[in-house]
């Protein structure tokens, strides 16, 4: 666990950074602390909108036990393994009912009918001695801007919206957090429940959050952050014939793993289910969380199969996108670590010596003609090679290794690649050391270009 002062030069860390995209493997996002994911398929195009860390302002830290969360970002898939930053969708001290400098804008969820996009969130109200409540907007793009209601969702008192548009066009908001989950149908202007909210009925007992359905092949899928007394935070699912239940409780899709909390979301991209999460990979502190994504995939008998975590996550890496290679499917006599020097935050791929690789999969090569590789070494020893598929697999490019004037010193490099390649393959980084057993090369990424 890192110590709080070295999560203050993290997070500062991040802000200096302030890129605009990110790159799919996990973590998804590394220039800016998110958590709350929830991702959506509009028009063929993957989005994800998922709640903001921070760190409590200087001097209010007695504040904030828990979570500093300021607002909301959406990042959008634009090639096959970068996201795109869209930058604010919605800041704290402009919701029209909420307080101000509060922090605690919770998970969200955004949805589209009827060619109009709606985003729902949760606040803490003024002049409401509710918990939260939770407002929506409406716009006519994915990303905004929204035009937000001047007022919450009466009757609606909550955390964690979770939107369910069936095929018959009738919405459904799912919310709540505690020992209860609550459900109800809204009217078709999507700002207002047609009808009470009802408890959702055949949930197992322990605290509940993150409520989060949908249908598949006629089934209703509810799935929730369970807290298990002697486990801590899972993701959970029960499965029902109606949408408002009762729910039938099948069991974990992930395991806790070693969270403060989770929370996720359920999406079919490409044809592929993908279960999207959080962690606290780069910060070290459980309330400075980064999203994630894995595939999920489903038995014969429309149960869920067990979702373990990944590093290498989601994506098919292309032309222009960086490969973060220590998100590798395999790897033999190299190792990994944080990434050092004035490097953005992540890590690398190091102490690899004569024979060592690392294999990461599914990179499409159509197009490249160049690799680009970031790199670092105390020393000139030996070459790397990238070769596909598999150790002895075709070579595609070779880089030598030249002193950068330290292991934490970092040059970018290029080389040509050596033939036209197509289709999508393995990518096999291959080190080579002059002096044997010998550590050569520290490497960050890889870029096809």
């Amino acid at each position: 666990m890192l110590t709080v002062k070295r999560n203050l030069f993290t997070f500062t860390l991040f802000l200096f950074v302030g890129i605009l995209s990110a790159n799919a493997q996990n973590p998804l996002v590394t220039h800016m602390f998110t958590a709350d994911p929830t991702a959506r398929v509009f028009n063929g195009k993957l989005y994800v909108y998922p709640s903001s860390d921070t760190y409590p302002p200087a001097g209010r830290e007695a504040e904030f036990p828990r979570f500093c969360m300021p607002g909301y970002h959406a990042f959008s898939l634009e090639n096959g393994s970068t996201w795109k930053d869209h930058g604010w969708i919605l800041k704290e001290n402009d919701v029209p009912w909420g307080e101000k400098d509060t922090y605690a804008m919770w998970a969200p969820d955004c949805i589209e009918k009827d060619g109009k996009y709606y985003y729902y969130y949760p606040a803490k109200p003024k002049n409401d001695k509710a918990f939260r409540r939770i407002g929506v907007g409406v716009s006519d793009n994915p990303t905004g801007p929204f035009k937000w209601e001047k007022s919450f969702i009466k009757e609606v008192t909550g955390i964690d919206p979770g939107l369910l548009l069936d095929d018959d066009n009738k919405a459904y908001l799912f919310f709540g957090g505690g020992h209860e989950l609550y459900a109800a149908p809204l009217k078709d202007n999507m700002k207002e429940v047609a009808a009470k909210p009802i408890l959702i009925e055949g949930l197992p007992a322990g605290y509940k959050e993150g409520s989060f359905p949908f249908k598949k092949d006629s089934i209703y899928y509810l799935t929730f952050a369970h807290v298990f007394p002697d486990e801590g935070y899972t993701i959970g699912y029960a499965t029902s014939k109606k949408p408002l239940g009762p729910y039938t409780y099948q069991g974990k899709i992930m395991d806790n793993i070693n969270n403060g909390t989770n929370h996720h979301s359920v999406v079919k991209y490409n044809d592929q289910w993908i279960l999207f999460y959080h962690s606290w990979d780069i910060s070290g502190y459980n309330k400075l969380r980064s999203i994630r994504a894995d595939y999920m995939t489903f038995k014969k008998d429309g149960t869920i199969k067990k979702v373990i975590p990944t590093l290498r996550g989601i994506g098919t890496p292309q032309v222009n996108d960086t490969i973060q290679v220590d998100r590798y499917n395999e790897i033999s006599g190299a190792k990994t670590a944080f990434v050092g020097g004035n490097e953005p935050n992540g890590w690398m791929v190091c102490d690899a010596k004569m024979m060592s690789y690392v294999r990461f999969n599914r990179v499409k090569f159509d197009g490249a003609i160049k690799i680009k590789a970031r790199v670092a070494s105390g020393q000139r020893n030996g070459s790397f090679e990238i070769r596909l598929n598999n150790l002895k697999g075709k070579l595609v490019a070779e880089f030598p290794i030249n002193y950068t004037d330290g292991w934490n010193s970092w040059k970018t490099i290029e080389t040509d690649i050596k033939e036209p390649i197509t289709g999508t393959h393995d990518l096999v980084v291959v080190f080579k050391s002059d002096w044997g057993n010998t550590k050569s090369v520290n490497l960050n990424w890889l870029l096809l270009q």
